[in-house]
């Protein structure tokens, strides 16, 4: 459970939408990627780990096809070639206390105010 104080939440979205103006092919990217996994279903963690080249065997869908798991890999692969990629992995990583989850959902436009609390998105 990851509780997230407003003002990390404020910052990252800052963050974020600075690279949607000056990066925009970059945010493109990552807004793909964001929507591919929750029109997969799979967890946003899943995302997270495949972005910061972590572990992510604990969080790999289970009962999927591996072609669509690879097929969603070779999308998350795309977003990590771009050029401007280190400057995403710079904001992951500074907001990594807020979750993935959450970062994702600013990405998808919410507030974050409505991101307080507990997260129970995964």
């Amino acid at each position: 459970m990851i509780l997230s104080s407003v003002d990390e939440l404020q910052a990252t979205k800052a963050a974020l939408w600075k690279i949607k103006y000056t990066y925009p092919h970059l945010f493109n990217k990552l807004f793909h990627v964001v929507a591919l996994t929750r029109a997969l279903q799979f967890k946003y963690h899943f995302m997270g780990t495949l972005l910061m080249d972590e572990n992510h065997n604990e969080y790999t869908p289970e009962f999927v096809t591996p072609s669509v798991t690879d097929l969603y890999k070779e999308e998350v692969q795309k977003l990590k070639e771009d050029p401007n990629f280190e400057i995403l992995l710079q904001i992951f990583t500074k907001s990594k206390n807020i979750g993935y989850a959450k970062i994702s959902m600013l990405v998808l436009g919410q507030s974050p105010e409505s991101l307080l609390g507990a997260s129970t998105i995964k």
